[in-house]
């Protein structure tokens, strides 16, 4: 029997972010939401708390101080007095290292080896770290798990993983690939084997995390063998604001042509650029199409960006797989746009993929998640809760512990 099906309590899971703190408050058995909302403008005096009440009312108030501290105490300020009591507070952590294959129970090594790999991630990990500091000092009773969106890629073969640089880079300042969006492809590929009605453990899958951040992952019986993310969430595909792969030539091409140094090229690759420093009209893939829809040849190179490097990535992710039984497209990008989806099945006819345009349309929503004819590969729409997954795991490991 499972932690969650224990009757376990309420779990807090917790998202903290360079200048925000997203919160919600799960049964980690149903999936069932009591409270969910955000804290904006962390670090700042316009710090404000929007929060949803299920069913209920959402509410808005400021932050007077806008810390961590500040805006963690009043989401637990905010939580039922009544009913079952708190189980834990689950934190999404961006970056494990090589140390960390699956989520854990915080300690005092938990926070120092996070704190050791903030170099990796320097716009999360002490911002991860910030939120589970705040609870310990108000809440030094309620456990904590730390859940990394790099430990499910730890599973990776050293030929998909390594960069080929000198070994001293890997062995002394661990530059490899590690992927993210882990809780997601964990969810979202335990749910298509649930929809295919076969056990993820004989299941050839390639998924596309596509948001404002995006990737693809090969999982390969349930374990990841592939994805385009690497050292950080930078690589790999077009994203919102982040370019994805681009020839690292481009440091020193303009240090020398625009005077810039490798801060401030790392910055335009990560905040300007992607489908925002394409199109000129922003990174939402809505906006994108709309004004390539009205005839706007920027968001139409967008848009044929996004799709030329997703489909190739996709049929690159099925070398490490011997065969694909399905593509699953997640994230909002994924669960919404019927025209990528549309147009990346339309070039991958080769891999056995093709749309329904009707199920593609209803996205899936009729069909079992399914956007492709029936066949031995198809195509599946799969929302993703990576919130329910963190309390998952925060329920089962704090009732071992």
């Amino acid at each position: 029997m499972t932690a969650e099906s224990q009757g376990t309590g309420p779990v807090l899971v917790l998202n903290s972010g360079s200048s925000s703190v997203k919160f919600a408050l799960l049964d980690p058995g149903s999936g069932t939401r009591v409270l969910d909302g955000v804290a904006e403008k962390i670090g700042t005096p316009e710090a404000v708390l929007h929060a949803q009440r299920y069913p209920g009312e959402r509410t808005t108030e400021p932050l007077a101080d806008g810390s961590y501290h500040a805006a963690i105490t009043r989401i637990l300020g905010l939580l039922p007095s009544a009913g079952p009591a708190l189980a834990g507070a689950g934190h999404r952590v961006v970056h494990g290292g090589e140390r960390f294959t699956a989520s854990v129970v915080v300690d005092d090594d938990v926070i120092a080896a996070i704190r050791s790999v903030c170099d990796l991630a320097p716009l999360h990990n002490p911002a991860n770290l910030a939120g589970i500091e705040a609870v310990r000092a108000i809440r030094p009773d309620l456990p904590q798990v730390a859940v990394f969106d790099t430990a499910f890629h730890q599973t990776m073969p050293p030929s998909a993983y390594r960069y080929a640089v000198p070994e001293q880079w890997y062995a002394g300042y661990g530059v490899r690939r590690y992927g993210f969006h882990g809780t997601s492809y964990r969810f979202v590929t335990a749910r298509a084997a649930a929809l295919l009605g076969r056990p993820l453990g004989e299941l050839r899958l390639v998924a596309a995390h596509l948001g404002n951040g995006c990737s693809v992952a090969a999982v390969r019986d349930g374990a990841s063998v592939d994805t385009t993310m690497g050292l950080t969430p930078l690589e790999g595909l077009v994203m919102g604001t982040r370019s994805g792969d681009i020839d690292p030539g481009v440091f020193g091409y303009l240090a020398d042509r625009a005077g810039m140094n490798s801060g401030q090229v790392t910055d335009v690759l990560t905040t300007k650029s992607g489908l925002t420093g394409l199109s000129g009209v922003g990174g939402d893939m809505r906006a994108v199409q709309a004004a390539a829809d009205g005839g706007d040849e920027r968001a139409r190179l967008a848009l044929d960006v996004f799709v030329h490097r997703l489909a190739k990535a996709v049929a690159g992710m099925v070398t490490s797989l011997d065969r694909l039984d399905a593509l699953v497209f997640t994230g909002g990008i994924g669960e919404n746009s019927v025209v990528v989806r549309g147009r990346v099945l339309a070039r991958l006819g080769f891999l056995g993929l093709a749309e329904d345009p009707a199920a593609n349309a209803r996205h899936g929503r009729d069909t079992g998640g399914r956007i492709s004819p029936d066949g031995p590969v198809v195509a599946l729409v799969v929302p993703t809760d990576e919130e329910l997954m963190i309390a998952r795991d925060t329920a089962r490991l704090v009732a071992a512990h």
